[in-house]
């Protein structure tokens, strides 16, 4: 797409499994990609995949709780590039010690695990908010796209604290697009995508067994699924090239969803 040729994104979580394939996709548009993760091995791996795609960019070792961190990568982005024209805040996940089990139920939950979940996916978002956005607010133009997910719209059992985070970046975005484009411009959109289930690290042990066969956690979202199947990464890319392009240019304080078809079945 000629309007990405030459474009920044600095993306969060860059190294983990959906981050990265957007970043990839991106990169086959000219997006150069500035990559934040914790694991840097994974930000390096991803960089390479977005050099192959054709593009360039950064692999840095940043922790999104982190106001500091994050304010040296944006120097160092500007320092490289000299802009920033989208933020993709895709830092977050859920934890195993902050899931209810039978060995462990809602009330004996650890506090500092549910902590972990909700910070990083909420304040991970909102700090990055505060620093890339200013960079966009002294710009008047960008774009910031959040990462929900389909548990913001439809809570799911077992995982209270990774729900109420993702429902509060949902509306987070409503609130940051009517402030940036209210106090700054309304050239700087904020939005954000609901991805429903998709295989990544921090979830397969609940919808997978040890031999690779569905649980039945698995079964009962595939069964709710109209598509019958669990969502693949580059299944994130179309609804993301729309709303970072100019083509959404009215679009803003939106959560898409990206989910089969999840969110509209009553499962009858």
């Amino acid at each position: 797409m000629a309007e990405f040729l030459g474009k920044v994104a600095v993306i969060t979580g860059g190294g983990g499994v959906l981050p990265s394939a957007i970043a990839e996709g991106l990169a086959e548009d000219g997006v150069r990609c500035v990559l934040l993760d914790l694991a840097e091995d994974k930000a390096r791996a991803a960089l390479e995949r977005v050099r192959k795609a054709g593009s360039d960019g950064l692999a840095l070792k940043t922790n999104v709780l982190s106001r500091a961190d994050l304010e040296k990568a944006a120097e160092e982005t500007l320092k490289a590039f000299g802009r920033v024209d989208f933020l993709i805040n895709g830092a977050g996940g859920n934890h195993p010690r902050a899931t209810t089990s039978q060995e462990v139920p809602f009330f004996e939950l650890p506090e500092d695990a549910v902590r972990f979940v909700f910070d990083l996916n909420f304040m991970g978002t909102f700090l990055a908010c505060q620093v890339f956005g200013k960079i966009m607010a002294q710009k008047g133009e960008g774009v910031i796209l959040n990462i929900a997910s389909m548990n913001a719209i439809r809570p799911l059992t077992r995982i209270p604290a990774y729900s109420a985070a993702k429902a509060a970046v949902a509306n987070f975005t409503q609130w940051l697009a009517v402030h940036m484009a209210q106090e700054y411009s309304p050239k700087i959109r904020v939005v954000a995508i609901a991805p429903g289930f998709f295989l990544t690290e921090q979830n397969r042990y609940l919808l997978l067994d040890e031999k690779g066969e569905l649980t039945e956690r698995g079964k009962q979202i595939i069964a709710h699924t109209p598509m019958g199947r669990f969502g693949a990464p580059q299944d994130l890319l179309g609804a993301v090239r729309w709303l970072l392009s100019p083509g959404a240019a009215f679009v803003t304080g939106v959560v898409i969803p990206i989910d089969g078809g999840f969110s509209a079945y009553a499962g009858v």
